[in-house]
């Protein structure tokens, strides 16, 4: 019993430590690479003592540093939504992007601006309770009529576009309610600062240690409602919790990220080859997987162009698009990815 379990915990960290060393490396990469280059010592010196009043120092304290932040925070969050939302429904294509969820989330949020400009601090709570409802809306619709893998889709697919126009409209009749309006629609990360990455650090955390203590539930679910409730497991209620705190990862990430695609599509993919289907691994490898996936596009939206800048939701389409159509011809012909 012992050697089993020292065996299970060096496989996980065979893969966590790896993912961790990635993480690490992009961020340190996004503080020194850019526009402008800093160089590595004047990085370190402006995070461990302030730096010296320098360009370069402030460069990296308020400009770079909340960016890389951000790209942690929200690449962790979307990935791990992705992962227990494929989980909860038992459909490989759900995704954050591809049922609604972030569209949901991008609608209250521009609610939220619109009507109280002034609180900030609310937009992730609005996110969160859109991104919910937009979820429970998909999953409504696909009950309703079959459940099957690909009506979900195609009830996210609707409800995104719906969405997306109520969004349209929001900002129409209240042209201040998101500045930068199209980098929402595509999704980046610049002009961050660190007070608006506060409450969103917030929940994403308290969401990231939720889901963590509910992988055994997570687990139960994914072998099916009937086996679920054969086992002792409430399926429907445990179903809405878990799809509330993939709400709450997505909702934190689209209030200050806009309407990013793919992460939590493509990340819990990927990971899944190396830790198979249990929570407890895959969560925290789809957290740090994400996170540095997010970092690395980030990375070259600044640089591969500079001094122009893409906007990062543009490099994590042309990845993602392909892929999702990879999945749908994998789907076709019965095989899951």
């Amino acid at each position: 019993m012992k050697n089993s379990q020292t065996s299970y915990i060096r496989r996980r960290l065979s893969l966590l430590l790896p993912l961790l060393a990635l993480t690490l490396a992009a961020a340190l990469l996004s503080l020194v690479l850019g526009a402008v280059n800093v160089p590595l010592g004047e990085v370190f010196a402006a995070l461990f003592s302030g730096g010296d009043g320098s360009a370069g120092a402030r460069i990296v304290l308020y400009a770079r540093l909340p960016r890389v932040l951000g790209c942690i925070l929200a690449g962790s969050a979307l990935a791990v939504s992705g992962a227990i939302t494929q989980s909860v429904l038992a459909n490989p294509l759900a995704a954050p992007s591809t049922i609604g969820v972030n569209s949901g989330a991008g609608l209250a949020a521009a609610l939220c601006c619109a009507v109280a400009p002034s609180m900030q601090a609310l937009v992730p709570v609005a996110a969160f309770f859109g991104a919910l409802l937009s979820a429970l809306l998909v999953l409504f619709i696909a009950e309703r009529t079959g459940a099957s893998r690909l009506t979900l889709i195609l009830a996210g697919v609707a409800v995104s576009n719906v969405l997306a126009a109520a969004v349209d409209a929001v900002v129409t009749f209240f042209p201040d309610a998101l500045n930068g309006y199209s980098d929402f629609r595509i999704g980046s990360l610049a002009n961050l600062s660190l007070e608006r990455l506060t409450a969103p650090s917030l929940v994403t955390v308290l969401a990231l240690a939720a889901a963590l203590s509910l992988t055994n539930e997570l687990d139960v679910l994914s072998l099916g409602r009937e086996t679920a409730r054969s086992l002792g497991l409430n399926a429907g209620r445990a179903r809405i919790l878990l799809l509330a705190v993939a709400a709450a990862l997505a909702g934190a990430a689209v209030s200050f990220s806009g309407l990013l695609g793919f992460i939590g599509l493509i990340v819990p993919h990927m990971l899944r080859r190396f830790t198979g289907d249990e929570s407890a691994s895959l969560l925290p490898a789809c957290a740090l997987g994400g996170a540095s996936l997010l970092l690395i596009c980030d990375l070259g939206s600044r640089t591969l162009f500079a001094p122009y800048e893409l906007p990062v939701g543009i490099v994590l389409s042309f990845a993602g698009g392909p892929f999702f159509i990879f999945l749908l011809l994998r789907q076709r012909k019965g095989r899951v990815v």
